[in-house]
C-alpha cells in the first residue's frame, strides 16, 4: 500500500489501538479539523452525499507538489469531522501523485469497521474519491 508518510503514520497509530481507543482517537481528530479560511465559502465547495452528515470539501491542486485540502463539517457530527480531519492531516500538502496513488479502501486499515458502521465508512470513501477526482481534474493525472 502506498500512502503519504503522514497518512501512513495515522494508519499505524490506529492499528496499534484497542477498539475503544480507536473511537477516542477519532474523536480527538474531530476536534482538530482546521477552520475554513475566510476566503473559502461552503457554497463553493463540493458536497459529499455519501456522508450521513453535511460535509463539504475543496481541493486546491494548483501546485501539484503541495495539494491543499479544505473541509467543512458540523461540530455535531464528530465521526464525519474525524474522517475529514484524518484526510486533512494525512493528505494536506502531499503531492498530487501521492494523493491519486492512495488506495481507495485504505481506511479499512484504520481498523474502524468494528466500531463504526459501514454506512459511515462509506462517507470516508466518498471524501477520498472526490479528493482524488478533483486532484486528477486539476492536474491532468
Amino acid at each position: 500500500m502506498t500512502l503519504p508518510a503522514a497518512l501512513a503514520e495515522i494508519v499505524s497509530d490506529f492499528a496499534e489501538l484497542a477498539d475503544s481507543d480507536k473511537v477516542t482517537l477519532l474523536l480527538e481528530f474531530s476536534r482538530e479539523l482546521p477552520e475554513l479560511p475566510e476566503s473559502l465559502q461552503v457554497e463553493a465547495m463540493e458536497p459529499v452525499p455519501e456522508c450521513q452528515s453535511p460535509i463539504f470539501l475543496s481541493v486546491d491542486a494548483s501546485d501539484a507538489s503541495a495539494v491543499r485540502l479544505y473541509f467543512s463539517a458540523p461540530p455535531e457530527a464528530p465521526t464525519t469531522r474525524g474522517f475529514a480531519s484524518i484526510l486533512h492531516e494525512g493528505l494536506d500538502g502531499a503531492t498530487a501523485a501521492e494523493i491519486t496513488d492512495v488506495p481507495h479502501d485504505f481506511f479499512h486499515d484504520l481498523g474502524l469497521a468494528s466500531v463504526i458502521s459501514p454506512l459511515r465508512l462509506n462517507g470516508m470513501a466518498g471524501m477520498l474519491a472526490r479528493i482524488k477526482r478533483q486532484v486528477a481534474e486539476q492536474t491532468a493525472l
